[in-house]
């Protein structure tokens, strides 16, 4: 069964009743017609409730993998394996570099050098995509199970892929939660909401690089509600989820696509913008690999031909993943050519996405502003019937700034979305809701870690709820 990320569903709906003949104690076997009921729908308030639920869906996933174990062997590796294995091969790169300045031609050496970066590459790259495993029935898993529950799933309709990814979330918000949770904890105390228990929500939420827009909002919509009547703390923390919410829902429900996926049978061609450093390759080849574990065809237009290594370290992803890259070996190659070639390559084998990596253009080098425009320009001339996505790239550690330096691509690059990155190693994530309010651009994918399976579809509920886990 292949599960399908963008679509958050098996694209095989194969029923797990065939792997557990008996269903555990206080669950129900439903259709799959059922998942639109009000029942289903309905979120799952009682602690009681909501325990149970996670143990009926850790039974089954428990027994899925045990059947899956007999018929097909995992190989596993886990993230601080694979960190290890780079931190023990890096001296040996450094050391032969060192031995190339030795001697030999200017040539020679530049030569040896990239080859050296080639390997680097290689090696940074994930050789096996890790396979979630099931672990034990702990608190994250609990919690994680209580998230989707509220949403309306049921046990027998989840996959450990999600368990999984909502784990990471949780782990990569670390920060960004202890600043913010943390303070608002000491603030809301036992005794009801009051203004100046506001204020400080307000420096809490700008510490966060909420902006300054998304910060009144949410202010707004909580001073209303305190003149209306009183809030407990606990109300209050829900009322506050609920507008967070809303506020990074908004641009989503807006395009009226509630997850952006390729559409099937036809032409999509995502390009990925953004300023040197932000993670845009990186991304892209994470993005490559999901849609193959999705069941997608995927092709990568290798175009930003100004950076060095750029090209080969596309071309190590798309090894990785097994998907082709089209690319120009020649230093400083056209990218509106190699686009060219990709589109041409793409209809030929009938592939369902295009990831175009593009260079990394600061928006004080105008020639590289009108190079992007003249990519895009050759995206809608030989294929107008193809679904473009122009997708910005955003490092959330710059916060504020990053925003604000990036949406210099707005104009040029026809944005449809946003992509963040980095939310592991930062205590600004809160810069998804200036992203939201300010750019009001649709959140469509984030990054919460190094591994090739910390990048996922964006969902403003899972997101809030691990910004707030336990909480």
């Amino acid at each position: 069964m292949v599960y399908d990320w963008f679509n958050r569903q098996a694209s095989d709906d194969v029923s797990t009743e065939k792997v557990l003949e008996e269903k555990p104690e206080g669950s129900e076997v439903v259709s799959s017609d059922s998942s639109n009921n009000q029942e289903e729908s309905s979120p799952m308030n009682q602690e009681e409730s909501s325990l149970e639920w996670a143990r009926s869906a850790y039974a089954r996933l428990k027994a899925q993998q045990a059947q899956q174990k007999t018929s097909q062997p995992l190989v596993e590796i886990d993230s601080a394996s694979e960190t290890a294995l780079a931190a023990n091969v890096q001296p040996e790169f450094s050391a032969q570099s060192s031995s190339f300045e030795a001697g030999g031609s200017l040539l020679e050496q530049a030569a040896l050098q990239r080859q050296v970066r080639q390997q680097e590459l290689e090696e940074k790259v994930e050789e096996v995509s890790p396979e979630p495993r099931l672990g034990e029935f702990d608190e994250t898993f609990a919690w994680s199970a209580e998230v989707l529950a509220a949403q309306g799933r049921k046990p027998e309709k989840i996959s450990l892929e999600e368990i999984d990814w909502l784990g990471r979330l949780r782990r990569g918000l670390e920060k960004t939660r202890q600043g913010f949770v943390k303070g608002l904890l000491e603030n809301l105390g036992d005794d009801p909401l009051t203004p100046e228990v506001l204020d400080d929500l307000e420096t809490l939420l700008l510490r966060a690089d909420a902006g300054v827009e998304a910060t009144d909002q949410v202010l707004d919509a909580l001073r209303r509600r305190m003149n209306e009547e009183v809030v407990d703390p606990a109300e209050g923390l829900r009322f506050l989820k609920q507008q967070l919410c809303n506020l990074l829902e908004a641009p989503i429900q807006d395009t009226g696509t509630d997850l952006l996926a390729p559409e099937r049978g036809r032409l999509n061609i995502w390009l990925f913008v953004g300023v040197n450093g932000v993670g845009k390759t990186t991304t892209l080849g994470k993005l490559a690999n999901l849609a193959v574990r999705s069941g997608y065809t995927a092709l990568i237009a290798a175009a930003d031909t100004f950076r060095a290594a750029a090209v080969e370290q596309v071309k190590v992803w798309g090894a990785r993943s097994g998907v082709p890259v089209i690319a120009n070996s020649t230093a400083n190659a056209d990218p509106a050519a190699v686009v060219f070639d990709a589109i041409g390559a793409a209809r030929s084998k009938s592939t369902d996405l295009v990831l175009v990596d593009t260079a990394g253009r600061l928006q004080t080098k105008h020639n590289l502003m009108e190079e992007l425009q003249k990519v895009r320009r050759i995206i809608d001339r030989l294929a107008p019937e193809a679904r473009v996505e122009s997708l910005l790239i955003l490092d959330a550690s710059q916060g504020q700034n990053g925003l604000r330096q990036a949406m210099a691509f707005a104009q040029a690059a026809s944005l449809t979305g946003v992509v963040i990155t980095k939310l592991d190693g930062t205590s600004r994530g809160g810069v998804a809701l200036a992203v939201a309010s300010e750019a009001r651009l649709p959140i469509r994918f984030i990054g919460a870690g190094e591994g090739i399976r910390d990048l996922r579809p964006f969902n403003s509920f899972e997101f809030v709820e691990a910004l707030l886990a336990n909480y």
